[in-house]
């Protein structure tokens, strides 16, 4: 009887143990203590890594076909500005097809146009990535503030949270953020240039340097009303002038 009662009584405890580490491990940090990490990890992060150069290649595909590749010496300037230089000859330019009259001289006109056309709006997809990546400080703060950020429970480490509303109307950005560190993992973001139909999307990763600076790894872009997606990865960093 007294062993049914100590074997009931090691079961209990051991039952109440598994219980509260499975309660704290599912347990969601606060939306005020995500933004604090985030922001201190960010401001941290972004300070270091202006010591730093590394060469960003770009990669523009369109329905599927890679259009063009190029790289870039990447680093910040003394005022503070990101700085960008080419690397290697620019890939020749494609020689013209003979006019062959005025039929000719059309279908070159109207492709001059389709390149001025994508040129454009690669442009303006490129400002739009700079509004999110990376994440200000100020927006994450904002988001909050407007009761726009969720937050999920951790699962493998790693905390949800997810901004509505981010930089416009409608948007979504999801953050992967550690959740010890609370250094952010990775990003994606539903949202859109100029009208809602034309819908874009991000997904970025994020990789830690050995001194504990965080930074983009690899920013996919991807426009599917327009057959166009661009991939940048950072990589080769180095102190600068090393």
């Amino acid at each position: 009887m007294r062993m049914n009662r100590i074997a009931l009584a090691s079961l209990a405890i051991g039952l109440l143990t598994a219980w509260s580490a499975g309660g704290t491990a599912q347990t969601a940090p606060t939306p005020d203590q995500v933004v604090a990490g985030l922001k201190q990890n960010l401001a941290e992060s972004q300070k270091r890594l202006r010591t730093y150069e590394w060469v960003e290649t770009t990669a523009v595909s369109l329905k599927g076909e890679e259009k063009s590749r190029k790289q870039q010496r990447v680093y910040y300037g003394a005022d503070g500005k990101l700085m960008k230089l080419p690397i290697g000859a620019p890939a020749p330019a494609p020689k013209p097809e003979p006019s062959g009259g005025r039929g000719g001289r059309l279908k070159g006109k109207i492709v001059e146009n389709k390149k001025e056309d994508m040129q454009e709006y690669m442009e303006k997809a490129v400002a739009l990535v700079h509004q999110y990546v990376p994440p200000k400080p100020e927006l994450i703060q904002k988001a909050k503030d407007a009761g726009n950020l969720a937050v999920k429970p951790p699962q493998d480490g790693r905390v949800r949270a997810e901004f509505k509303n981010f930089v416009q109307k409608a948007d979504l950005l999801g953050m992967d953020v550690d959740a010890k560190a609370m250094q952010l993992l990775g990003l994606n973001v539903a949202t859109y240039l100029e009208k809602a139909e034309d819908a874009v999307t991000l997904d970025v990763r994020y990789a830690t340097l050995p001194d504990g600076t965080s930074y983009v790894a690899k920013t996919t872009f991807d426009a599917k009303a327009k057959n166009i997606s661009v991939t940048v990865e950072n990589a080769g960093h180095k102190p600068v002038g090393k």
